[in-house]
């Protein structure tokens, strides 16, 4: 049912734990399923220098945290939006469609996370609609 890839981030989830201190967090669950997962960002000059989760739910989901923030590491945030549940199910050598939704949590997760850091630090939120409507940011290092 599952690939060997999502049975290894399964059994070996890949940045599992928090981030003190962490730029972006965001928080998604499904109700339905009870997943519910937390990704945690660390950003430098717009980039995802670490990437952490905890997730609670089925052996997809942890495996979908996991990959996920495997992807977005070292990735420009708008590199890391634009990770899709799609890329994630791909780079797992696909999920049971019954469990695509653990893919598009991950997703979500990361998009929260995103938006997270971009409202701390004074910036709107990104949306689909928004995301490459407007120029630029400079998001360099303003500690």
């Amino acid at each position: 049912m599952y690939s060997d890839k999502v049975m290894d981030h399964f059994r070996n989830p890949r940045n599992v734990g928090e981030i003190d201190n962490a730029d972006g967090i965001g928080e998604v669950g499904n109700p339905v399923c009870g997943d519910i997962m937390k990704i945690f960002l660390k950003i430098d000059n717009n980039i995802i220098t670490d990437a952490k989760f905890k997730t609670f739910g089925c052996g997809a989901a942890i495996a979908s945290s996991s990959m996920a923030t495997e992807l977005v590491r070292g990735k420009t945030l708008e590199e890391a939006w634009e990770v899709s549940n799609k890329a994630v199910a791909e780079a797992l050598e696909g999920l049971p469609p019954i469990k695509m939704h653990c893919s598009v949590l991950a997703e979500e997760g990361i998009h929260k996370a995103i938006n997270d850091y971009r409202v701390k630090k004074g910036f709107e939120p990104w949306t689909e609609k928004n995301l490459h409507s407007h120029e630029q940011e400079d998001m360099t290092c303003q500690h």
